[in-house]
């Protein structure tokens, strides 16, 4: 008997030690039996796992009667029962919410539908295979609702740049990672009427969609895990690391709509792009290095239809028949004035004999006014649309290049890693039409009038170098980034009107530089005995930043007098046209940097951060990020957030976070100062002094120094997924306040009594003035929601469907933080006036559904998107005049067919239906005389129409 319960012991702790320690190993492949690492390989419901290797390999200790979830980016999740110790899998092309990500939580194995905060993970390699958008902002401005960017029309220097946002926040409160890695911020600060104005982004543009593997967008502020800027959110841009694989996508495109080519039909707007990417193999422990790039081109296209304002006086008309007879029309005699009246044909007789008869020249100026538009259009053989301006895209041409490298120095897990990226682009675009009957029109030169040009070379560098590995059982990673963005700009086609017949035709206008050095240290460690997992991170950051600006030459912002000497002082006069109108300096459209303006600002700053996220059940998570800053500016901050998710069941999780945040006021805002000229609402151009926030006019007028934005926000949501239907859900709740935001005020005239204010604006060749200033509190409130659906009728026919919407509201609260002087001035409502409340409310969609079906049948795959843009405003300072345009579907359609293995072809269009924005109607009186037939200050979509694009695409392996 003793013997039998010996027996029965021995095979009952024989089972416990099999039931406990079993090593589970197999291989993890893909659809082509390609074997895949760095597949995450994780025991559900524990915080144990581990990752494939390069050969797709995994082992680890488990337990029979668990399960095994295997997650890799751009793959979805598959989950195994282990009923025996070799398990292989092969793992399905697809994007799920099961995918770890990098940013939101410095935990390595936390995934999407887990996490504490909302979280897009986009999957770039998919969508540069099925979408019209070749261009990272727009990409994501078509799949990501939260995320808002659109192409801008007459606004400088913002034509080349796209200002983009998160959650309708501002294009500077959102951080930019790649890699995990700050991305520095474009040189470019927009000033013109966009939205965004007064703030500075980060040029996604720069970096080729061919370089990019996967895009996480967190929908949270993480200010406190991130430092500056991150109020809005963070955009990580993970790159490629494929290996012995060759990308290659041909992709050409065209509007083909009605209202293309000055709304006469057809076709305009052509691109190109050429895309590639390349890795290999480095070593024998997994390191690699990948390439890749892409070169495109596109041209500009107009949606004007017609200029219907004035164009010809009655003076043009005499210079063009005096000009015609080979007299200088420069300095024209009131005789020669009287003798070539007698040869403009449609002049009466009567209004010949008023000129031959006017005593001097005060006389005829009265008399020449007289608009001759029509009758001098048909003397001339000209038509309307001879003096359009260009609406629409600015041309471009440009290459990129970047590379991603990871060398494993031991078999410890210690590693090199480094990532680099340059960019070149030139860029072409248009100002407002210059008129013969204009002061700005020197028509010695230009008979006929000129649309000036401003091209733009933007070119941007960057690398970063760090070294990862092990500590005792701390991960330690130690990194170096820097990054620098130049924008230079030469005008062409224009003139220095006050030069007169001495000036030229082109100037270099001189341009900006901003350059970012961050080094940064970051430790963590995971504690699996600690709860059921514990994660401690804490590391430090030095920042250095210096931003530039460089002068162009002196005849781009110089005023001259009447004899060709730069005006220096108050009492003189600058060069006038025949009716005593004084002309305006510089280079028109865009007058250059002088060396009044030229700077070179510097600062540094150093942070340190603590995290600690811990499991404190299977259904419990709670973290705690703080983070302290300096400036060596403006002084420090401190900073917090605590988030956590709670598991009500398996498959629902309800999550929420509170955190502080800041953005410290850019070099830009407290450096920059040019002279722009600026239209107003009806079109009449000023030119705008923007002086720095320390300047002496800012003194005058009462502008506080700048500070730092203060945020506080919460956000509650839920995620819910249903595995047997293959459906994920995530709802997410927000609440932003921002205390003193930085905004760009309106425009302070003097008061014309050669005061200080006065003489300031002349020695800038301005009539107004404007700032940057921390002139509002603003809240902004919303609802973001994820529906992904898969659904796999069998191996050969799939459909994958995803709903995403966000609701969002932002509106200024409490009193304008208006100094003393200011409201003594009563110029309150010039220091915040309503076209920027327009800007920052409602001049870009605050609704935006998303629904995108992608259809896998065969060798065939049929992508459809839907795209639901909520209602705009114009932004004016009129109230009358902000004419508010209706909501619009914009529908997205492709069709690639994979002709072999390596060869896929796609045929498709963006905006299928030619779906175009309201129409700016007359009664609101934002035409400005036929210019603007669609808002230029409010977007929605743009106004290309219909795109139509094929692409062709290869892959080797």
């Amino acid at each position: 008997m003793k013997n039998y319960y010996l027996l029965i012991l021995s095979f009952f702790f024989c089972w416990l030690g099999h039931a406990q320690a079993q090593t589970i190993s197999g291989v993890v492949l893909d659809e082509n039996s390609e074997p895949l690492g760095g597949v995450t390989v994780a025991i559900k419901d524990t915080n144990r796992g581990t990752s494939t290797d390069f050969d797709g390999n995994y082992s680890l200790e488990a337990e029979l009667g668990q399960t095994l979830v295997f997650t890799f980016v751009g793959y979805d999740a598959r989950e195994v029962l282990i009923d025996q110790q070799e398990i292989n899998v092969t793992m399905v092309s697809g994007m799920s919410l099961g995918e770890v990500v990098l940013v939101g939580s410095r935990n390595p194995s936390r995934t999407v539908v887990e996490s504490t905060v909302p979280i897009d993970v986009l999957d770039v390699q998919e969508m540069t295979v099925a979408v019209p958008q070749v261009n990272l902002n727009q990409m994501l401005n078509y799949v990501a609702p939260s995320f808002t960017s659109n192409t801008q029309t007459i606004s400088d220097g913002t034509d080349h740049i796209d200002p983009a946002s998160l959650r309708g926040l501002g294009p500077d409160q959102v951080l930019v990672l790649i890699n995990g890695k700050r991305r520095h911020n474009s040189s470019l600060i927009n000033v013109n009427g966009t939205f965004g104005r007064g703030s500075v982004g980060t040029d996604l543009n720069a970096i080729p969609a061919s370089a990019i593997k996967r895009i996480e967008v967190l929908r949270d502020g993480a200010a406190a895990q991130y430092g500056s800027d991150a109020i809005a959110g963070v955009i990580n841009i993970v790159l490629v690391d494929r290996t012995n694989e060759l990308s290659f996508n041909v992709t050409t495109g065209a509007n083909f709509s009605k209202n293309a080519n000055e709304q006469t039909g057809g076709v305009d707007g052509e691109t190109v792009n050429v895309a590639a990417s390349y890795g290999i193999s480095l070593g024998e422990k997994g390191g690699y290095v990948a390439f890749a790039g892409d070169f495109d081109y596109r041209e500009d296209y107009n949606r004007m239809k017609e200029w219907e304002g004035t164009i010809f006086n009655a003076y043009n008309a005499i210079e063009f028949r005096a000009a015609n007879s080979g007299a200088n029309i420069a300095n024209l005699s009131d005789d020669q004035i009287k003798e070539f009246a007698q040869d403009v044909s449609y002049f009466s007789s009567d209004f010949q004999n008023d000129i031959g008869n006017a005593p001097d020249r005060e006389a005829l100026q009265d008399l020449l006014g007289l608009d001759v538009t029509q009758e001098e259009l048909n003397a001339r053989g000209l038509e309307r649309t001879d003096f359009n301006m260009r609406v629409g895209q600015s041309a471009l041409r440009g290459g990129r290049f970047f590379a991603n490298m990871s060398l494993p120095l031991d078999d410890a897990g210690t590693e090199l890693y480094s990532f680099a990226g340059m960019s070149s682009r030139r860029g072409n675009s248009a100002g407002f039409y210059r008129l013969p009957n204009q002061s700005r029109t020197y028509t010695p030169i230009y008979i006929n009038g000129f649309l000036p040009e401003i091209n733009s070379k933007i070119k941007d560098q960057s690398i970063a170098v760090g070294v990862r590995g092990k500590i005792s059982d701390w991960e330690v990673d130690f990194s170096n980034t820097w990054g620098k963005n130049e924008f230079q700009y030469f005008i062409s086609n224009t003139s220095n009107a006050s030069l007169q017949r001495a000036s030229p035709t082109a100037f270099d206008a001189g341009g900006f530089s901003f350059l970012q050095n961050t080094t940064n240290l970051d430790i963590s460690r995971f504690y699996e005995e600690v709860f059921l997992g514990m994660n401690v991170a804490f590391g430090a950051e030095h920042r250095f930043e210096n931003y530039e600006i460089e002068a162009g030459e002196r005849g781009s912002y110089e005023q001259y007098t009447q004899d060709g000497d730069v005006v220096i002082r108050a009492v003189q006069d600058p060069a006038f046209d025949f009716f005593g109108s004084a002309r305006p300096g510089g280079s028109q459209v865009f007058p250059g940097f002088s060396p009044k303006n030229e700077l070179s600002r510097e600062r540094s700053s150093i942070a340190g951060y603590f995290d600690l996220e811990v499991d404190f059940s299977e259904r419990f998570l709670a973290t705690f990020a703080t983070r302290f800053e300096d400036y060596s500016d403006f002084g420090s901050t401190l900073n917090f957030k605590l988030s956590s998710r709670y598991k009500l069941t398996d498959n629902i999780n309800i999550r929420g976070a509170a955190n502080t945040g800041f953005r410290a006021p850019s070099l830009h805002q407290l450096y920059f100062n040019s002279t722009s000229t600026i239209f107003d609402n009806e079109g009449n151009p000023q030119e705008v002094g923007t002086f720095s926030n320390d300047s002496r006019a800012a003194q005058l007028l009462g502008i506080p120094a700048l500070k730092e934005e203060t945020s506080k926000s919460i956000s509650l949501g839920f995620t819910a997924k249903i595995p047997d239907a293959n459906l994920s859900l995530t709802v997410d709740g927000y609440f932003v306040a921002i205390d003193d935001r930085v905004v760009y005020t309106g425009q302070f005239t003097g008061p014309g009594t050669d005061s200080e204010l006065d003489r300031l604006l002349a020695q800038a060749n301005a009539t107004a003035a404007s700032f940057f200033a921390n002139a509002i509190d603003t809240e902004s409130k919303g609802l973001d929601m994820v529906v992904t659906h898969k659904a796999i009728f069998n191996d050969n026919f799939s459909l994958k469907s995803d709903l995403a919407a966000t609701l969002s509201k932002t509106q200024k609260v409490g009193d304008i933080n208006a100094s003393d002087v200011l409201e003594r001035a009563g110029l309150v409502d010039t220091y915040f006036p309503e076209d920027s409340r327009v800007y920052l409310e409602e001049a870009v969609p605050r609704t935006k559904v998303n629904l995108t079906n992608s259809l896998t049948a065969g060798d065939f795959n049929v992508f459809l998107r839907n795209v639901y843009f909520g209602e705009v405003t114009e932004a004016t300072t009129i109230l009358e005049n902000q004419q508010v345009f209706g909501t619009k579907v914009v529908t997205d359609l492709s069709v690639g067919f994979q002709a072999t293995e390596s060869l896929t072809l796609t045929v498709g269009a963006n905006n299928l239906f030619d779906v175009y924005p309201d129409r700016a109607e007359p009664e609101f009186g934002n035409r400005s005389d036929g210019r603007f037939d669609w808002s230029r200050r409010a977007q929605q979509f743009g106004v290309a129409g219909r795109f139509l694009f094929a692409r062709v695409s290869i892959n080797l392996k």
